[in-house]
């Protein structure tokens, strides 16, 4: 069978979104089901963005995205609009190298990565241990550099790291991310909190204001600098100096070409959507990045009352 022609053409306007696209139960902020949060798991090693959707909020997409590549079960993972495969696919291909190649990533060394851990975090992490002495102590920090400590399976596969007697399995991914990581516990009103410090992510969006992003582009350094607004609202108001930019076109594909610690610069309306941008352009490696605080409205209130306001 195949999906009716309206379905058909949704799912493929979908696949075009994003050069990889998950088709899950729930959310990648709260999967629904378990094989969906195993295949995000995997995903979020490997890539800091991609493209996801809910079938449980859509029954013309449930039922037609099995019928659209002939496979029954959800999750299914898509690379350029071709079907790759489930959560057990994702995973073997996961662990035997395929997927990073599949995506043009580059396969990091098994090195073991040193990791300090305090003797407070010592304690607690032995103290996790041995309510569930048959698990392992796993260390994952995914593609947008979060860190996660958690119990699991013991993994043949896995780069094992021992510091203070703890032992720490973690994917070679992770170990390349790792080395230097220091792991402390702090106390909140929630209890105790894991506080991981990691000296190899990227420093966080820097928050520019319209006065010093102004002398930023009378000096001699070069700036890029992008207004990430939709053309009806550049036709409303603009800076002259700002490049249009895109979010859903190759136009981020080129800002990856950069050197990584080139200035770059992002503004919208008030700043929200360009610090969006901002924080996913900075997830990919790059060390300089900016965002104009308060957007156009406030270049035009501080630096540029010719600019229209709306």
């Amino acid at each position: 069978m195949e999906p009716d022609a309206a379905t058909r053409s949704r799912i493929e306007a979908i696949l075009q979104s994003s050069r990889v696209v998950l088709f899950m139960k729930g959310t990648h902020a709260q999967p629904q089901c378990g094989f969906s949060t195993k295949t995000t798991q995997i995903l979020d090693i490997l890539l800091p963005d991609y493209a996801t959707f809910d079938v449980l909020g859509d029954a013309d997409i449930r039922v037609g995205i099995k019928m659209f590549a002939n496979w029954p079960t959800i999750p299914q993972l898509y690379v350029d609009s071709e079907l790759v495969g489930g959560s057990d696919i994702v995973s073997e291909m996961f662990h035997e190298g395929e997927l990073h190649e599949l995506l043009g990533l580059q396969m990091p060394s098994r090195v073991v990565p040193s990791i300090k851990i305090t003797k407070p975090a010592t304690a607690t992490l032995m103290e996790a241990l041995a309510t569930q002495p048959e698990k392992v102590l796993r260390l994952t920090v995914n593609a947008r550099w979060m860190t996660e400590l958690s119990l699991g399976s013991d993994d043949a596969r896995a780069i094992k790291a021992e510091t203070n007697d703890v032992t720490l399995f973690m994917d070679p991914f992770t170990a390349q991310r790792a080395d230097g990581l220091e792991i402390d516990v702090v106390e909140t009103l929630n209890g105790l909190r894991f506080d991981c410090v990691n000296p190899n992510g990227p420093p966080p969006v820097k928050q520019i204001t319209p006065e010093s992003l102004k002398n930023m582009l009378q000096s001699d350094d070069i700036v890029h600098f992008f207004d990430v607004r939709p053309a009806a609202e550049r036709a409303i108001a603009r800076i002259v100096e700002a490049q249009p930019l895109d979010p859903a076109s190759e136009q981020l594909t080129q800002i990856e070409s950069l050197e990584k610690d080139a200035v770059l610069v992002f503004h919208c309306h008030l700043g929200g959507r360009s610090q969006t941008i901002a924080e996913s352009i900075r997830l990919r490696g790059f060390t300089n990045v900016n965002n104009l605080q308060g957007g156009i409205d406030a270049w035009s209130l501080e630096v540029d009352s010719s600019v229209p306001r709306y």
